[in-house]
């Protein structure tokens, strides 16, 4: 299909969808239920269903929090998709936290209901956020004869035991560098104290030059992104100082309670600690980091010696793995890379707490697998987790529909994806900031990420 029938027909599609959206909004039939696990299902099926199914996988929920079944990340989205006449589904799951173990079940539950209740679908996609993401891939790998297509979007595609890894790594240099040794960065006992401790060291390391330079070392081991604020421009390039301000917004804010309290629930699942750092080269890490750089100069700046923190983390004791717990992550979940359908993920390249280097992990593991003519990425320029338009996802949609109405993947270009999502117009060009829809151009971007730091799946297992 050429540049210009392509166009012209997302343009058409576009124009109808709107016009159906904004109108009289179809009648849908709704249908609840619990599974036998206790988790929550929803399933909407507009009038006009055109056979396709959706099966929607929501992101980390923190232990104990409220967790209601979710089949669409957005109103704005989920409005669009129903108008089009896709169905929508998922699940709670039967539990908060990482909760790969019984997502997966329900969710295939969850299909079952659907044939029970609907029928069978012509199509059924896969789709999901964050850990959702994660999920997805996972739905895909162990049940590929369930599904025809897989959207993971700012998916933990390094697998768990790598980002819990790249997390060890950020905890045991804080730790060793900055809190003098006074946090459990493994077998945590008292999650609230942990954090609250691992919060007060952060503080005061960001008032000094040298704590803000090790903090930067911190960041750069889980290649967090100078740049926090959605509604901001990335900083420049050499701005390290302001990349150091946001790197330490996104550990205040988001990495430190998975690292020092989270990781407590992660590892009474597992029954134990599923993490280690044995063997770990920390200077040849730092090399591979898009931080890099960053370090270098901050260090340099505060009159720091840089090999002498490196040879304090070569010099601390390391931690291992409980084998059975690393078990348990390996099983939810690690990827073979071997893909039986169309994949297309998507990610900000400005995402701190599932770091844009997991792309690169899972086009390694599916290129090994000799299946990359199944997986397409695309990127978004944008500092935020998940912060995507609804435009920008709808976009992601239509694309993997006409991979699979045509059998191949279609000008995954910049400007073409570009030029779609703005075609929806501003209703859907939009993020959420602060609580308000905040107009937001399409931001896609061609973009190479780099080396994932903590390679861990199938293959190297």
């Amino acid at each position: 299909m050429s540049n210009i029938a392509r166009h012209t027909l997302l343009s058409v599609l576009t124009v109808i969808l709107v016009a159906v959206f904004c109108g009289t909004a179809a009648a849908q039939q709704r249908i609840t239920g619990t599974l036998p696990d206790g988790a929550t299902y929803v399933i909407d099926v507009p009038a006009n269903w055109n056979g396709t199914l959706f099966l929607y996988s929501h992101g980390y929920v923190t232990p104990g929090a409220p967790n209601p079944a979710e089949d669409v990340g957005d109103p704005l989205t989920g409005g669009f998709m129903l108008a089009a006449g896709y169905a929508l589904a998922g699940s709670s799951y039967a539990t908060t936290g990482w909760a790969v173990h019984e997502a997966i079940p329900d969710q295939m539950a969850v299909l079952d209901v659907f044939q029970s209740a609907v029928g069978t679908p012509a199509h059924t996609i896969a789709w999901g956020h964050s850990l959702g993401g994660m999920i997805t891939a996972g739905l895909v790998q162990e049940h590929p004869d369930r599904f025809t297509a897989a959207l993971p979007m700012c998916g933990v595609l390094g697998g768990g035991v790598g980002l819990w890894n790249e997390a060890l790594d950020g905890a045991f240099a804080f730790n060793t560098l900055v809190a003098g040794g006074a946090l459990q960065v493994v077998h945590i006992t008292n999650p609230t104290v942990n954090f609250l401790t691992a919060e007060g060291a952060l503080a005061a390391a960001q008032a000094t030059p040298q704590g803000r330079a090790r903090l930067a070392l911190v960041a750069a081991l889980g290649d967090l992104p100078g740049w926090f604020d959605p509604a901001s421009p990335e900083p420049a390039r050499t701005d390290y100082a302001s990349q150091e301000a946001n790197q330490f917004l996104w550990l205040h804010f988001v990495d430190f309670p998975f690292m020092f309290a989270f990781r407590a629930e992660l590892e009474f699942r597992a029954g134990g600690n599923p993490s280690f750092n044995t063997g770990v080269n920390y200077a040849r890490q730092l090399g591979h980091s898009a931080d890099n750089a960053e370090v270098q100069a901050l260090y340099a700046a505060a009159g720091l010696s840089l090999d002498a923190d490196l040879a304090a983390l070569d010099g601390a004791s390391r931690i291992p793995a409980d084998p059975g717990a690393l078990t348990y992550l390996s099983d939810n979940v690690t990827y073979n890379g071997q893909l039986a359908i169309p994949v297309l993920t998507m990610h900000t390249t400005g995402d701190g707490l599932v770091p844009v280097e997991d792309e690169r992990a899972y086009s390694r593991v599916v290129h090994e697998a000799n299946d990359s003519s199944m997986l397409r990425q695309t990127f978004v320029h944008r500092a935020g987790h998940c912060e995507f338009t609804p435009a920008e996802t709808i976009t992601a949609i239509q694309t993997l529909g006409l991979r699979l109405a045509t059998g191949k993947w279609q000008d995954l270009t910049v400007a073409n994806l570009t030029g779609e999502a703005a075609a929806l117009g501003p209703e859907f060009n939009v993020i959420e900031v602060n609580g308000s829809l905040v107009p937001t151009p399409p931001a896609f971007v061609k973009f190479e990420p780099r080396q994932f730091l903590r390679i861990f799946d199938a293959f190297t297992q």
